[in-house]
């Protein structure tokens, strides 16, 4: 069970307190195999922000958070991160390895599955951009390790072989690694695969969590529509490598724009109880 980061504790209860950043894209051209697959998108990660970015397979959206993590080249435009403590722009791609690993954090989609460890063993690998040398861990890396376990559900597996896990634990377990590495910007790809519905919704609420009591910049690729009008305050619907539309859920999650760029029918509307957004694909079954 997720523990939570409490929205009525304080940030001092919830943990230890987390770095602030931005991370932003210019007019981003990116490609596969010489073939332009993202062409001139740009978008901000804000602190204090979710924004999810939702759209067919193929759309560019997975490709487009992987090279704001600077694991894809950029063919065009750049990448800058910004701090609240530091300069107001720098050029990501100028930064080392181990100084954006301590700003940033990439949670993929795919992970080899380590053999021969413990699961408290693979939460510390998010520590390693802090560590310095041979040093071994400091009381500030086992606090941030301990916190990232007990948020997302795994402390009580820290002795526990990763071999033994199911395919959900271990995706939990990836996920408190990615806590652990303590940044100020997180990307999470889908993060919801392979959870059952419970661990969805706790992983949707920890994101939101993770902006609300310590101000992260999250950027979330996510399948779900309903995941993400739930989860982001920016929403970015992107199609054949193209930004459709962008801003609020409500404005973005219309019906014809779900139909332009998914190529079926939906009804939208608000759920009366709640006042979230209600999305109803029409098949060729539905009543």
């Amino acid at each position: 069970m997720f523990t939570g980061l409490s929205r009525h504790a304080g940030r001092s209860a919830a943990g230890p307190a987390m770095a602030v950043g931005a991370l932003n894209g210019h007019d981003l051209v990116l490609r596969y195999g010489g073939k332009p697959v993202v062409h001139g998108v740009s978008l901000a990660l804000e602190p204090g922000r979710a924004t999810a970015l939702v759209g067919p397979n193929g759309s560019g959206k997975s490709t487009l958070l992987r090279a704001l993590s600077r694991l894809h080249r950029v063919d065009g435009g750049r990448v800058t991160l910004g701090a609240l403590d530091g300069p107001s722009e720098r050029d990501a791609a100028l930064l080392s390895a181990r100084q954006f690993a301590r700003e940033v954090t990439l949670f993929s989609q795919s992970r080899p599955a380590p053999q021969g460890l413990t699961v408290g063993e693979v939460v510390a690998f998010g520590r390693h951009p802090h560590r310095r040398g041979f040093a071994g861990p400091t009381v500030g890396d086992r606090t941030a390790v301990d916190h990232a376990m007990g948020v997302t559900g795994v402390r009580d597996m820290a002795g526990r072989p990763v071999g033994e896990l199911s395919g959900g634990e271990m995706q939990r377990v990836w996920l408190a690694a990615c806590l652990a590495q303590d940044t100020g910007v997180v990307l999470l790809d889908e993060p919801t695969n392979h959870l059952d519905l419970r661990y969805q919704i706790e992983t949707l609420d920890l994101v939101r969590d993770l902006v609300e009591e310590h101000g992260i910049a999250v950027g979330i690729v996510l399948h779900d529509l309903d995941q993400a009008s739930r989860v982001a305050d920016t929403l970015v619907l992107m199609s054949a490598g193209r930004v459709h539309a962008m801003g609020a859920p409500a404005d973005v999650l219309t019906a014809e724009n779900i139909g332009e760029v998914y190529d079926i029918r939906v009804e939208v509307g608000v759920d009366p109880r709640t006042g979230r957004l209600r999305i109803d694909p029409i098949g060729r079954h539905s009543a």
